[in-house]
């Protein structure tokens, strides 16, 4: 079973205040579509204020580490539950799909789009290859960072 893994909590809290360019996050209310928060891993509702602001899902600075624009529900939301497919994973035809080695290095050869339907079963043939540590799904149109996909989904 894929994990479909959402920003941890406090990595969200900490970026709420102060982005991974050093900034202070920017305040707009969201259009309800291509809102995606990164830690619901569902559209901030129309109307609702969000977060805009730069992630880099990368623990080091190094030359693969890519960082860009996201954006978080203002308001407290729950994370994702990794189980399941998140809602941001339906909303275009295709995404970016790439897989990561342990040293967090992209694995050349893996990155394809993908349409949406197909991602589960196109995460699952690269987990086949062991250098592949985890894999990142991106905006096949903007390359913003979505989620993480992990091996196994912990048990409930």
């Amino acid at each position: 079973m894929l994990t479909y893994t959402p920003l941890d909590g406090d990595h969200v809290a900490r970026l709420k205040r102060v982005d991974d360019h050093g900034n202070t996050p920017e305040r707009a209310l969201s259009g309800g579509t291509g809102t995606p928060c990164r830690h619901c891993l569902c559209d901030v509702p129309e109307g609702e204020e969000m977060l805009i602001l730069s992630l880099r899902p990368f623990p080091d600075l190094h030359p693969y580490a890519e960082q860009g624009p996201i954006f978080l529900c203002a308001a407290d939301c729950a994370a994702h539950d990794p189980r399941r497919v998140p809602p941001v994973l339906t909303t275009s035809p295709d995404y970016l799909v790439k897989g990561y080695t342990s040293a967090d290095r992209i694995l050349y050869g893996s990155g394809g789009i993908v349409p949406a339907h197909e991602i589960a079963d196109y995460a699952t043939r690269l987990f086949t290859n062991p250098d592949i540590a985890y894999i990142h799904v991106r905006s096949a149109r903007n390359n913003c960072y979505l989620c993480r996909i992990d091996r196994d989904a912990p048990e409930p």
